[in-house]
């Protein structure tokens, strides 16, 4: 197995713990524990002791009955016994992949989007189609494209709804379109679903895929809309019951049960699941001018206004590739932000407005500096 360097998560591993801006981190603001049962309204001490006088053996296999309850509530067809818990949500894909995907099955995916769409199958050996998301279409799929690549057959097609890292959303009507695609070709459609829940407009919320497709794989996590990563804590949902089966057997061999704790504290906010979204809701709408009143007076860049999830992708008119534009930035003002050449989507680099307003605000202005200064070059 040969694995490709996976791009986002090697730039934020070299570059994340020292910025003095962090502006492009995609987390809903991360809650405390306190804020947590703050929020939720829940006695911590009665947790804590409870908790604690658990015994510290394996979790149950398949994951906390409790958990899998809440879990889903959000989903309209999906049954705790139709959902896995996970690690995290990267944990759920990869396993996914190893569970489905064999040498030289056919996966079709897209760019700009998270990597391990692609290069996980890629390293398994299969032949990866990799089709563009293009700006001036809202970053959404073309769907004639699409069925044009599905013809020579596929064993998955592979989205990521909202999209990371343009916050785009495919809408219900377009994503029943892609199932029509998947269905005549036989193939799983898979989804990865972290940043649901935070569009900008409820309207435009989408089903999960889990629910509109007999042969649909969802992925969730805690780490993204419901702004608890610290649990490294996701799950899969589906109604394959082939699919399930087969991902029970190789969880067997690479996970076998997940943190009791990170389990208990997903069971206790996804409980109150609608404080928690709402509370980042508000953080996002409030911030999300930020960053467009930002793009209007800066000359130099461009975006797409994101409708969902928590980040968008910025465009920059100036001749230098993104990862040097970034570093550069990095090093000289303390800007912290993801090039797009991790996302193949050059000349332009990842904005997450998650976050406080005002070291948005502050980090975005060292960005305007970064260019003033290279005006003078």
């Amino acid at each position: 197995m040969i694995v490709e360097q996976f791009g986002v998560e090697d730039w934020m591993d070299r570059y994340e713990e020292g910025a003095k801006y962090n502006i492009t981190d995609t987390c809903a603001k991360p809650l405390t524990l306190d804020e947590l049962f703050t929020l939720s309204g829940e006695d911590r001490q009665d947790f804590m002791e409870t908790f604690f006088k658990r015994e510290q053996t394996y979790g149950p296999i398949w994951g906390d009955r409790k958990l899998k309850e809440e879990i889903s509530h959000l989903y309209e067809h999906i049954s705790p016994d139709e959902i896995l818990t996970e690690h995290g949500a990267t944990g759920g894909n990869q396993h996914i992949f190893f569970s489905l995907i064999r040498p030289g099955d056919r996966v079709i995916a897209y760019a700009p989007s998270y990597q391990q769409f692609y290069s996980a199958p890629r390293s398994l050996g299969a032949q990866v189609t990799v089709l563009h998301l293009k700006k001036e279409k809202g970053y959404l799929p073309d769907l004639e494209e699409l069925k044009q690549a599905a013809r020579r057959g596929v064993r998955m097609i592979c989205l990521n709804n909202p999209n990371n890292p343009t916050g785009s959303i495919i809408p219900k009507d377009m994503m029943e379109e892609i199932v029509d695609i998947a269905r005549n070709a036989g193939a799983y459609l898979f989804c990865d679903e972290v940043y649901a829940g935070v569009s900008q407009n409820e309207e435009d919320s989408c089903p999960s895929v889990a629910d509109l497709y007999e042969k649909g794989i969802a992925t969730g996590s805690m780490s993204k809309a419901f702004s608890l990563a610290g649990l490294r804590l996701g799950w899969l949902a589906t109604r394959d019951k082939a699919a399930l089966s087969q991902f029970r057997r190789v969880r067997d061999y690479d996970l076998v049960s997940c943190s009791l704790f990170d389990e208990s504290v997903a069971a206790l906010a996804l409980h109150h699941k609608e404080k928690i979204l709402e509370r980042n809701r508000a953080i996002l709408r409030h911030n999300l001018p930020v960053l467009e009143r930002w793009v209007e007076g800066e000359k130099h860049v461009s975006f797409v206004k994101p409708k969902a999830g928590t980040m968008a992708l910025v465009y920059y008119d100036l001749d230098m590739p993104s990862s040097l534009f970034c570093h550069r930035m990095y090093h000289e003002t303390g800007a912290f932000a993801v090039p797009g050449d991790c996302f193949e989507e050059p000349s332009s680099f990842r904005v997450g407005y998650g976050h406080d307003g005002e070291k948005l605000a502050e980090g975005l202005e060292a960005v305007s500096e970064f260019f003033r200064k290279l005006e003078e070059e």
